[in-house]
């Protein structure tokens, strides 16, 4: 077993490589590869859905037909829908993959689909598992009056802009990002993000013409009450503390975390994020340390990886952005196997009325409907269902991108 340096150790008989490092290393795996008959495995697979069309997918398209045996694996094969499993199936059978998955979904039916692709693949749900159920909810949340005029000050400002920017999947992804932020809070709009998220959401301060409605508007900031998400939060939190259970609370922003952390500061929260110099420090102090109620992390660093369901079964989403792939790993930091079967998982989702958040509920609902059946799997399909409850206290396709649309049509008509 080698992790991968240079020189290729020629007596190897496993090499181990990240994505991260493909592109720079593909005439050397393909060579070596090519020297004996392979096996070559894609663990979270789902990371080359682009295919050529991503740095990832384009070197694993380009290694496949090497490797005289090609395996996949990952919880998520389809988080956007067909073209994700095209791209996937097109590794793991170069010449046939695409067309078969691309033939399969032609009629429209997607059980008929599931059982046309099911020779190809082997799915086991969390049903065959054995694994208790997960209850997810939608708390929806109006926004404050200053909120809400900030809101619409801004989505005014922004429907020129993205119809002048339609073909430009950058800039419509930052004003998605700065959306996201208002339909949090406003406040995280005069500050931008940070360097240590992750590079597509990293935005600079939104720049507001002076004079314009929103430049006064965004001067009201310092007396901004706090955000009902951050009040939602805390009072989720506390109604956990109070019953000794702990609770992981997602956000894609980093300063929003760091709010959260002055908060929730009496329940100890731990945090990790990209900045975030001894993860294993924070992880297992939320893990052993009784004053220690609530951990605070972004799905971009801790998404994938780290099993958390012994020690917590309650996750609140402060925000979401369209990446279903990425809620659904998230997901299952706190629903894994090894749960008892008394065990109650519990997910709430905030939404803020009348925002973006409205937006990427109902594209996640549609992308995971579609990868529910597709595969077969009732879960998946029910988590895209979620229940409304009250209150007690980013990945864009052109879909996302139509519903965006009519958003910013339906507020500005």
């Amino acid at each position: 077993m080698e992790v991968f340096s240079r020189p290729i150790d020629p007596a190897a008989d496993v090499l181990i490589i990240n994505y991260e490092r493909l592109d720079g290393a593909v005439n050397e795996l393909g060579g070596w590869l090519a020297d004996r008959p392979s096996l070559l495995l894609l663990d979270e697979a789902h990371r080359m859905k682009l295919g050529a069309e991503g740095t990832y997918g384009a070197a694993c398209l380009s290694l496949g037909p090497r490797a005289r045996r090609r395996l996949i694996l990952t919880g998520t094969p389809a988080p956007n829908g067909v073209k994700d499993l095209e791209n996937l199936f097109s590794f793991v059978w170069p010449g046939h993959g695409r067309q078969k998955v691309i033939q399969a979904v032609a009629g429209g039916d997607l059980v008929e689909a599931s059982r046309v692709l099911k020779p190809l693949f082997s799915r086991t749900t969390k049903t065959e598992l054995g694994l208790p159920p997960v209850t997810t909810t939608l708390r929806p949340l109006v926004m404050p009056p200053l909120h809400q005029e900030i809101y619409e000050a801004l989505l005014g400002r922004f429907s020129a802009r993205i119809t002048d920017a339609a073909d430009d999947i950058q800039a419509i992804g930052k004003i998605v990002v700065y959306m996201l932020m208002a339909a949090t809070s406003p406040a995280l709009l005069s500050v931008g993000t940070t360097r240590y998220e992750p590079l597509m959401y990293q935005v600079p301060p939104l720049s507001v013409p002076d004079g314009t409605p929103l430049s006064a508007l965004m001067r009201d900031l310092p007396s901004y009450e706090m955000s009902p998400k951050y009040q939602e939060t805390l009072a989720i939190v506390a109604a956990n503390a109070s019953r000794g259970r702990k609770t992981l609370v997602w956000s894609t922003f980093i300063r929003s975390l760091n709010t959260l952390r002055e908060v929730l500061r009496e329940f100890g929260p731990a945090v990790v994020h990209g900045g975030t110099e001894d993860r294993d420090t924070e992880i297992q102090r939320f893990r052993a340390d009784p004053s220690c109620a609530v951990l605070l992390s972004n799905p971009a660093t801790l998404g994938e990886g780290i099993s958390l369901h012994h020690e917590c079964h309650d996750a609140v989403y402060v925000d979401r952005d369209f990446a279903a792939g990425r809620f659904l790993q998230s997901l299952d930091r706190i629903h894994r196997l090894g749960l008892a079967p008394d065990v109650e998982t519990r997910i709430t989702v905030l939404a803020t009325e009348g925002t973006i958040d409205e937006v990427v509920e109902q594209r996640l609902s549609d992308k995971l409907k579609f990868m529910g059946r597709i595969l077969d799997d009732a879960a998946v399909q029910r988590l895209a269902d979620l229940e409304e409850e009250p209150s007690a206290g980013a990945g864009l396709d052109n879909r996302d991108l139509q519903a965006l649309m009519g958003h910013l049509r339906a507020y500005t008509a």
